[in-house]
């Protein structure tokens, strides 16, 4: 490269009348060494990003290749040897498949991509294929298989080893933890049961069947999670494990939603207090292969029962005219662009977005709003000064906070 340069600087002064050849040839003689300086050197390669996050995994068993996913939090390290807490976590009837990601896009997985923060557990997320149910003793094993193969290279702590599933897979984590209770450190199971939809006659049972599982996973901490509405998965699945649980000097915890439907788990793995109750359990020591030593290991576990109705959203309190008038007003966002106009109508607050979107707001507290027709987890906060004056409102929903200053007021209506 640099010797074609040097030719070119020779040529060109051979065509300017008056310049000496030889300039050229210093201007070459200089610029090689310069040149030569700046080639590359020799760098060894760097070593591969270690790879955290969700990640595609494939295993064989019995002649047949499964795929799956399992997720390392952005901190997890190879070389520190660290052991880690681990989920086994279970899909629903409509994740079934044989792609290896559909079981990603809901339930935890989902709250995982969204509060990363909250959730420092390495998760399996093995996938069901068409046709099958995660009862079926075959799907059973291509679970636990995928959970010992991924606990040994990712350094899962055997002492916390969770188990959590949803609908179906709500049905599988049930079934799972009965025939292996010693395992588990803690349960977690939204919208499930232990009466399968496929197998109705199980319903035939019901006065016997959940005190086999309660005495089973007596020693087993268990947290339910069940919308009251639900009518694929009834409520009264988990009322009956409950109460079950509950008799035998269990550990469980039931929560039931006022107004959802089936779909219970977006709120139930939204909720902060999950993975640090899950985090709280673990065995006193690694699960013993002989059911004889394992005896000995069962936790000390106080009989707890306790069962929590959530409403859907908080019961308003009234707001005179006069406090939701030092609210009304233009606010705008930290650029000073317009954003939402609070205003007044009658004893009510409304607000309206810069798309013109109206919306009524109703008080959890004085200082604090909500959407009586929209989402149960958005909140929105007025801040004030020293003076008591209202300065800016917060919009926070479950995935982060908006600041809106205020910049004017607006007339009620």
């Amino acid at each position: 490269m640099w010797r074609s340069w040097g030719a070119v600087c020779i040529l060109r002064q051979k065509r300017i009348p008056g310049r000496p050849i030889a300039f050229g040839l210093i201007l070459a003689a200089v610029a090689l060494p310069a040149m030569a300086d700046k080639r590359p050197s020799k760098i060894a390669a760097p070593e591969p990003p270690q790879e955290t996050g969700f990640l595609n995994r494939k295993i064989e068993l019995h002649g047949v290749a499964y795929r799956f996913q399992v997720y390392l939090p952005e901190d997890w390290r190879r070389d520190d040897h660290k052991l880690w807490p681990v989920i086994l976590a279970l899909h629903g009837r409509g994740e079934r498949g044989t792609e290896g990601m559909w079981q990603t896009q809901i339930g935890l997985p989902q709250q995982v991509r969204d509060h990363p923060d909250r959730w420092p557990f390495v998760i399996v997320m093995p996938q069901c294929p068409q046709l099958n149910y995660w009862t079926d003793p075959e799907m059973m094993a291509l679970a636990l298989a995928e959970l010992d193969r991924e606990s040994q290279e990712f350094h899962g702590d055997p002492t916390r080893t969770y188990l959590t599933g949803l609908s179906l897979g709500g049905y599988g984590a049930w079934e799972i933890a009965r025939r292996d209770p010693k395992r588990w450190a803690a349960i977690a199971i939204a919208a499930g049961g232990v009466f399968w939809s496929y197998e109705p006659d199980r319903w035939q049972q019901a006065d016997t069947l959940p005190d086999e599982y309660a005495r089973a996973l007596v020693h087993t901490p268990v947290w339910l999670f069940h919308g009251m509405e639900d009518n694929v998965v009834v409520p009264r699945q988990d009322e009956l494990m409950f109460e079950a649980l509950k008799e035998a000097d269990g550990h469980v915890r039931l929560w039931m939603y006022q107004g959802l439907h089936h779909d219970c788990w977006t709120r139930a793995y939204n909720e902060p207090e999950l993975p640090r109750w899950l985090l709280a359990h673990r065995l006193s020591r690694p699960p013993a292969r002989s059911a004889t030593v394992a005896a000995n290991l069962e936790p000390e576990l106080t009989p707890y029962a306790e069962r929590v109705v959530i409403p859907l959203h908080p019961a308003p309190i009234k707001m005179t005219a006069a406090v939701l008038d030092t609210l009304v007003g233009d606010y705008r966002d930290q650029r000073g662009g317009p954003e939402v106009v609070f205003f007044r109508q009658g004893d009510s607050l409304y607000f309206k977005n810069r798309q013109g979107e109206t919306d009524e707001l109703a008080a959890e507290s004085p200082a604090v709003f909500f959407y009586p027709f929209g989402n149960p987890l958005t909140r929105i906060s007025f801040e004030h000064d020293a003076q008591g004056h209202v300065v800016a409102a917060v919009f926070h929903d479950d995935r982060h906070d908006e600041r809106w200053e205020k910049r004017g007021t607006a007339p009620s209506r």
